[in-house]
């Protein structure tokens, strides 16, 4: 069995990985922190979105997996897709260019949270 549509988001989202990591690692190299933020709230903002991304996207994705080899509708998948993709990337955003609450935040949080449920439910329903 294949999964086209999971491999094609896996990857954009494995190269979104990947520019979040070099952001981070480029803001160390510049302020010389190795560890943690230096209590620069600015840089927090890199960390978190880099640690946000490792923390929701793999399980999304493994759930798209699995929702995907059992069958699932393609755009049903795409749209899952997408939505994990555009809340990660807003997201990401927001909390590199803002300093507490933005809409970017609200928005990416928000679309992340919706991709990760409805997925979570279609496998769920697969069950029945």
């Amino acid at each position: 069995m294949t999964s086209p549509i999971t491999a094609f988001y896996a990857g954009l989202l494995g190269i979104t990985f990947l520019y979040l990591s070099i952001l981070v690692i480029n803001q160390r190299r510049a302020k010389q922190v190795s560890l943690g933020d230096g209590g620069d709230p600015h840089f927090l903002g890199y960390i978190r979105a880099h640690a946000n991304f490792a923390e929701y996207t793999p399980l999304t994705l493994i759930l798209m997996l699995i929702a995907e080899l059992n069958h699932t509708n393609h755009i049903t998948l795409h749209v899952i897709g997408i939505m994990l993709l555009m809340g990660r990337l807003i997201h990401a955003y927001g909390l590199r260019h803002h300093v507490g609450v933005s809409w970017q935040r609200l928005w990416g949080t928000l679309l992340t949270f919706i991709a990760l449920f409805v997925v979570s439910v279609i496998n769920l329903l697969i069950l029945y």
